[in-house]
């Protein structure tokens, strides 16, 4: 089992969280190369995202959520979707608006305006998917709508789905983190927010 990874991308270091969370010690593999990632990894993995997993027997299992649902499958505790079937929904539709809202977002201004991504508007291999500059301040608005849903829901919660640390604060922890590169960051206004993202930044797990 190994699994393909790339130190900057926001999507790998959600699955890094996870697993750090859980205690789960798996063997990776840095796969970038620059600022894209490695040819050799393109021809193992024709989808050319990450992260991946692969299987002892070749399986190959891509997406971030998708990884970790399959540890949580085989190591349940700590529970990180959820421990009752309301808590399960809170955190699937939280973790769901970070990705969709602020992660999405906050990649859609990158890779809408970044020359690095020039012909690359959307993640995919061999495919030229030209610029869209507009796209940019959708995305912003995107991230900013995200963090007002954000600061209002964590007026009374202490973590995004609730009162246990979940999947939906690894991506949002990961989304807001990952706005850097856009130059956003967590206004001032919203204290709810700072006072979440300074408690989770705090865990050993954000580092890993």
């Amino acid at each position: 089992m190994k699994l393909y990874h790339w130190g900057r991308a926001p999507n790998p270091r959600r699955v890094r969280i996870y697993l750090a969370e859980k205690g789960i010690k798996v063997p990776m593999e840095d796969v970038g190369d620059g600022p894209t990632l490695a040819a050799d990894y393109y021809k193992s993995y024709p989808m050319s995202t990450v992260p991946m997993l692969e299987l002892d027997d070749g399986t190959q299992i891509g997406e971030a959520m998708a990884i970790c649902r399959y540890f949580e499958s085989e190591q349940p505790e700590p529970p990180l979707f959820g421990s009752s079937s309301r808590e399960r929904g809170l955190v699937e539709m939280w973790e769901r608006r970070a990705y969709e809202l602020a992660l999405t977002g906050v990649a859609e201004v990158l890779r809408n305006t970044n020359p690095a991504f020039k012909d690359r508007g959307l993640p995919v291999y061999d495919d030229v998917v030209p610029q869209v500059p507009d796209l940019a301040a959708r995305g912003k608005w995107r991230f900013a709508k995200f963090l007002d849903l954000l600061d209002e829901q964590l007026s009374s919660n202490e973590f995004v789905a609730g009162a246990n640390f979940s999947v939906a604060d690894i991506t949002s922890l990961c989304a807001i983190d990952f706005a850097k590169v856009i130059k956003e960051r967590i206004p001032q206004d919203k204290k709810n927010v700072q006072r979440w993202h300074d408690s989770v930044s705090a865990r050993p797990s954000a580092s890993a």
